[in-house]
């Protein structure tokens, strides 16, 4: 089970080269995906009626990210991702993708960093469905239509980060099917 990035040939020059490409490509999703949903804060006023015999009293509202623990976790998640991404593409261009044991290495944590990103992805998906439709049965109202513009930014970041994790899952799969082609 060799995994090599050296230039031969059986085409590992253009493994490395697609492997580096696609690890920066998910660098700056991961980045983009975690300053995206990071900086995403939403300011409205909202009028609440307290007493129905009197008239609704406006109240200013604000959504941020770090009101969910979903929204959380999905920040943490695509640093760490993004913080992997940089570490690896250091390690792969420093070893030329030539020390197998750090191949192998890298292939995993490409793994634990796919899985990491789905589920991250998946959490903040669950919250956002929650946000956008409400749940009647436990008295959930949708916010979603009071807070468009931090929704709209919630579904941007999911949908970076989405695409960083097929970024990882297309490496997983390059990694495969290079040491199939050598068996």
């Amino acid at each position: 089970m060799e995994m090599q990035y050296k230039v031969g040939v059986n085409g590992g020059g253009r493994l490395r080269r697609t492997d580096l490409a696609v690890r920066v490509l998910a660098l700056v999703l991961t980045l983009a995906a975690a300053v995206v949903l990071g900086v995403n804060k939403q300011t409205t006023t909202v009028p609440i009626t307290i007493v129905p015999s009197l008239p609704p009293v406006n109240m200013p509202v604000t959504a941020k990210w770090l009101h969910m623990s979903a929204f959380v976790y999905f920040v943490i998640a695509n640093a760490i991702a993004c913080f992997y991404t940089t570490v690896s593409l250091i390690i792969t261009l420093a070893t030329k993708g030539g020390i197998k044991k750090v191949s192998i290495m890298v292939t995993i944590l490409d793994v634990v960093v796919v899985a990491i990103l789905f589920s991250a992805i998946g959490a903040s998906g669950a919250v956002g469905l929650i946000g956008y439709q409400g749940n009647s049965h436990v008295q959930w109202q949708k916010v979603c239509n009071v807070f468009d513009k931090f929704c709209h930014q919630v579904t941007a970041a999911m949908v970076l980060s989405f695409f960083a994790s097929m970024a990882y899952l297309l490496l997983v799969v390059l990694v495969v099917f290079h040491v199939y082609k050598k068996l």
